[in-house]
């Protein structure tokens, strides 16, 4: 018998199916919860209905446990936080007296309280799901190191296995190397790589919340350097966030509007079949952890032009399975004029890219995750 607790920043939302939020999120956790016997979820609860960028948790013995949401940006979220901060707190203390298994995700501001809780619990089995930027050298904010530094200290985080992604070389034995995925080796279909000219139509795609750290509208401004470059190159953009006004209007005002279609929130399956026929996934983020994006985009033999954060460097093999650039829409022109004149190179990388990423299929991931599911 496990009793298996999650402590979540994740919004859910409440359906005629039960509890869902972000697809890629409850779909990981489908796959931890096919090993457990009951579960307790505590995170924050909208009142809004699914949408199709949400999916249900499944499993038979769900137990939902609401929380405020903490924000501290404002002086008013800052107050609201303080006031509701400790009925989430004992909330969280709760569940893990509960629990056999407690499961945090992290770097939030949930986690935050949930990795201090943590340390009152040295006998509970603990992971830990660290999904943002584990870089020691990065500059990171004050709670991500505490957050950080708490997971790393063997005295007060004990009997855990914290997952970060990708390989910083790390002594510590609380820490384990890991990764993410999306796609079944079932999907591992025999995918053609695009043929690319300059007298080809030429496609580009973004996926991601179109906010100003994922920088949308460089890759709105790369298209249009292309177009003036003479290439007949049109874009996809999956998302929504506040930077969609911003888009539209610079797309208004610089008459892009046949080149550039903003699909809003679509489902999974939707931008797959965009992945499928785009040269190039533009993907300019400021913070990333293991971005799903980007090991998509390759599987689908899409190649990623992305920036050098995170383990995305070591996703891409340096350059040899992408482009890792500076977030200017120059740069990215500019790279994608020279690979388009050098077709062998292109077909290369992304013939790389794609036999890189089938490596990490749910399979592989579903093995390696079931070794830290224990009572």
């Amino acid at each position: 018998m496990i009793r298996f607790l999650i402590v979540s920043p994740v919004i859910h939302k409440k359906g005629a199916k039960g509890y869902a939020a972000y697809t890629p999120y409850v779909r990981e956790m489908n796959i931890w919860l096919k090993y457990v016997d009951q579960v307790m979820v505590i995170a924050p609860l909208s009142d809004k209905a699914p949408d199709a960028l949400e999916t249900y948790y499944e499993h038979g013995s769900l137990n939902f446990r609401s929380v405020p949401a903490l924000n501290f940006t404002t002086l008013a979220s800052l107050l609201y936080s303080l006031f509701v901060l400790p009925l989430v707190m004992f909330r969280i203390v709760r569940g893990m007296i509960w629990a056999d298994h407690i499961h945090l995700r992290c770097p939030s501001n949930m986690g935050v309280l949930g990795v201090i809780a943590q340390v009152f619990f040295p006998r509970k089995v603990k992971t830990v799901k660290y999904a943002n930027n584990w870089d020691p050298s990065s500059s990171q904010s004050y709670s991500y190191r505490l957050q950080q530094n708490i997971l790393r200290n063997s005295r007060l985080t004990r009997n855990a296995t914290v997952l970060v992604y990708g390989d910083w070389h790390e002594k510590n034995p609380n820490i384990v190397p890991f990764f993410t995925a999306s796609y079944s080796r079932t999907n591992a279909v025999d995918t053609e790589i695009r043929e690319i000219s300059k007298d080809a139509p030429l496609r580009l795609i973004f996926v991601g919340t179109l906010t100003s750290n994922k920088r949308p509208l460089d890759c709105v401004k790369s298209l249009q350097l292309l177009r003036e470059k003479g290439y007949d190159v049109s874009l996809d953009m999956f998302g929504d966030g506040d930077q969609r006004s911003v888009l539209q209007s610079y797309i208004d005002e610089n008459q892009l509007g046949s080149y550039v279609h903003i699909w809003g929130k679509q489902s999974p399956d939707k931008v797959e079949t965009f992945f499928k026929r785009a040269h190039f996934l533009v993907f300019l983020s400021m913070t990333e952890g293991w971005p799903k994006v980007v090991a998509e985009a390759m599987w689908w033999g899409c190649l990623p032009i992305t920036t050098n954060v995170s383990c995305v460097s070591q996703m891409l093999g340096g350059d040899s399975r992408g482009l890792i650039l500076e977030p200017e829409a120059a740069a990215v022109a500019d790279a994608i004029s020279k690979l388009v004149v050098n077709p062998q190179l292109y077909k290369k990388k992304c013939s790389e890219a794609m036999a890189w990423s089938r490596l990490y299929d749910l399979e592989h991931f579903e093995r390696e995750l079931i070794k830290y599911i224990r009572s």
